[in-house]
């Protein structure tokens, strides 16, 4: 019988081979979800249905970005984890040998990922202000991949202060960009080509994709430690 569910390019992502693609992760906790996702069952594994509308990730993915830079055993310092759906498919992909650490500021989301955390022992929650990385440097170690989500004006800034600090020599960093946290009186275009000119000075960009229509005004860099 043919596979309906396939390997992606990226490691321990997976697509449906059927109709419209949907990208898919391998349930590292069999039996329970989290965020009323859809599940998948093929042979003795099951499957969570990713969302694109709900993860940047996911729909840089569905965008066909060249690269994500995150795999099996990864350590990822994860910037704005809120209530942890897109850190829960990272927790899918690095594995039990993996680990997120996902910080954020606000005590209700973290509150969240305290109980996503207890049923996914490689979730980290972290309690703090990603604007100031040195107040959580005894609670996380470096990391292969920095991933960034936050609606702060100074995203570039915060972006590459902890990159600096926490992320390997020729580590992956992925930026996410909300246009309209940045200025709300500039073009989205004008926003996304002033970031890519902060970074590049800082930062190898590998790629860079908009994420329209899966979430309006907001691209991703996708970044290598030099």
């Amino acid at each position: 019988m043919r596979k309906i569910i396939n390997e992606h390019k990226f490691f321990g992502v997976y697509e449906i081979d059927k109709g419209r693609k949907k990208i898919l992760t391998k349930n590292l906790t069999p039996k329970k979800t989290f965020f009323d996702e859809a599940t998948y069952k093929e042979g003795r594994e099951e499957y969570r249905l990713w969302d694109p509308s709900r993860s940047k990730l996911a729909a840089a993915i569905m965008k066909d970005v060249s690269q994500i830079g995150i795999k099996p055993k990864d350590v990822v310092l994860y910037l704005g984890a809120s209530h942890g759906y897109t850190p829960s498919f990272l927790s899918d992909i690095v594995g039990e040998d993996g680990i997120i650490f996902a910080l954020d500021f606000a005590p209700r989301v973290v509150r969240d990922l305290v109980m996503l955390a207890e049923k996914r022992k490689n979730i980290v929650p972290i309690l703090a202000d990603c604007k100031k990385p040195q107040t959580y440097v005894d609670r996380v170690i470096l990391a292969d991949v920095v991933y960034q989500d936050i609606a702060q004006k100074n995203q570039v800034e915060i972006f590459l202060k902890n990159c600096n600090m926490y992320l390997k020599k020729d580590g992956f960093a992925l930026l996410c960009v909300k246009a309209r946290s940045v200025d709300v009186t500039k073009k989205p275009a004008e926003i996304f080509n002033k970031v890519r000119t902060q970074l590049e000075d800082k930062i190898i960009i590998v790629d860079y994709r908009k994420l329209d229509p899966f979430e309006k005004d907001h691209c991703i860099f996708v970044c290598k430690k030099k």
